[in-house]
């Protein structure tokens, strides 16, 4: 940014702020952090952004994209989003409504701006972007290029360490050439004229939802080409619902299946028998386990896509031919290219969550990003130790292949075992409607949940135990 300022001018002339916590990114992570953090601690929080609001990736997001699991498990501790019912009709009756786009927007703007700003106790710093230049910490607006100094009483909170790329903001990861139409796939809604074929290039739930948006609107199979450089491995919707029986099933068909599994591959088949994991060709092995869920009726629908093409990522597309690592395919005249190939999820190094510099937000238990971020804010308000909180909340890490699933489930197994055994943290987890293993007050002594309780103790600790050392091996089964 030019300015007539020099950034010593710019820094003067600002006023400068003081704050307790410094919350760096107002997305999902960021803002569940700071609703418990101020729930449970007497601080003031800052919260910067580059965006204008609250939301983060869901500002830029696909206008049809929808949570891929049920909504109360999204958001902040504080309020729900949505009203917590079920699905009525539809394919999905019976499931935990799933807010679309409009709504998680319009539900973090109303976080940010009426319990957030409208308390006191949090400034938003939106349109603008945070550095530290080694002594000070510096808010710079993106718009006026004005620079406002912090003092950070406590510390600095990393909340876009796990940040994901999604196609409306990371360029297309293969050459095209001029003549060929490419859009992002959150352009397919805005079309003026219907091109003969789309081909759908990605793998993960991006393709999947462009493509189940495409049939509902009558584009007819034979015109979809999809581009799946690997086979995922995708989580059953109707495993991952707010019912702790289900909850309970679910960590017990998984330990179960790991107990008994002689290779990563043979844990995932026996989930597949469980009905907890689906891929979407029975013939082809998955080697791709990021494992977002999809509902049984959507599979139905991806089976109908019979132009397949699996040969690898995409290296460059010319006017007439897609080249790709292991092959080349025509490309259909009349074509258009939708990008659904960012890659999603991040995958930077493990580290502790509290060190020496910010506190860096990650996932602790599998999954749940908003209630991992909330658990972050609850440690940081009621315990005084770094080490005692990243004792409470090892880093965990986001998978990519199915390996990489089993090492994220055993490490959510410790973690969630070492942070349910301190009575106060488990009374939080348990009224917390984030939480996916949430078991409320009325249904604990149920002899139901008693029971399935006792079918998960029974198998846990093989289960835990070989997990772990599939994890651990050099399996070749699932690998990248």
């Amino acid at each position: 940014m030019s300015s007539a300022l020099s950034t010593e001018e710019r820094i003067m002339a600002s006023d400068p702020l003081t704050t307790d916590y410094l919350v760096v990114g107002a997305g999902a992570m960021g803002m569940a952090f700071t609703d418990t953090l101020i729930d449970h601690a007497d601080v003031h929080v800052t919260l910067v952004d580059r965006r204008p609001t609250a939301g983060g990736h869901w500002l830029d997001a696909y206008p049809f994209v929808q949570l891929h699991q049920a909504s109360v498990f999204y958001g902040v501790g504080s309020t729900v989003l949505g009203d917590g019912t079920v699905q009525r009709t539809g394919p999905e009756q019976g499931f935990g409504e799933r807010a679309r786009r409009p709504e998680i927007a319009a539900y973090f703007d109303d976080i940010l701006w009426r319990r957030f700003v409208g308390s006191g106790r949090v400034t938003f710093l939106g349109t603008s972007e945070y550095r530290f230049d080694g002594e000070n910490h510096l808010v710079e607006s993106r718009v006026s290029g004005r620079i406002r100094p912090v003092t950070v009483r406590r510390n600095v909170v990393d909340a876009t360490y796990l940040s994901p790329t999604i196609p409306a903001t990371t360029p297309a990861p293969f050459a095209v050439a001029d003549e060929v139409p490419v859009i992002p796939v959150h352009e397919l809604a805005s079309l003026r004229e219907a091109p003969d074929h789309f081909v759908i290039v990605g793998a993960g739930k991006t393709a999947t939802d462009a493509i189940i948006w495409l049939l509902a609107r009558d584009v007819h199979p034979d015109r979809i080409l999809w581009v799946r450089p690997r086979e995922p491995w995708m989580l059953n919707r109707a495993v991952v619902q707010p019912d702790p029986l289900v909850a309970l099933q679910l960590a017990t068909d998984t330990m179960a299946s790991a107990a008994q599994a002689g290779t990563v591959d043979d844990v995932f088949e026996s989930l597949e028998e469980s009905g907890v994991m689906m891929r979407i060709d029975p013939a082809a092995l998955p080697t791709m386990a990021k494992a977002p869920t999809l509902g049984a009726w959507e599979l139905e629908h991806l089976r109908t896509i019979d132009r397949v093409v699996r040969l690898g990522h995409i290296e460059r597309i010319d006017r007439r031919e897609i080249v790709l690592q292991r092959g080349r395919v025509a490309l259909p005249p009349g074509a258009l290219v939708v990008h659904c190939a960012a890659s999603g999820l991040r995958y930077p190094p493990l580290v502790p969550i509290w060190g020496d510099g910010p506190i860096r937000l990650q996932t602790i238990r599998a999954g749940f990003p908003c209630f991992n971020a909330a658990l972050a804010g609850y440690v940081e308000a009621t315990r005084d130790d770094d080490r005692e909180r990243n004792r409470l909340c090892p880093p965990n890490r986001l998978s990519d292949t199915p390996r990489d699933w089993l090492h994220m489930q055993a490490r959510s197994a410790h973690a969630t075992r070492t942070f349910g055994a301190e009575p106060d943290i488990a009374a939080w987890a348990n009224a917390c409607a984030l939480n996916p293993a949430r078991i409320g007050p009325t249904l604990r002594d149920s002899p139901a949940v008693r029971a399935a309780q006792q079918r998960l103790s029974e198998v846990a600790q093989p289960g835990l135990a070989r997990l772990s050392e599939l994890a651990a091996s050099a399996t070749p089964g699932g690998e990248r």
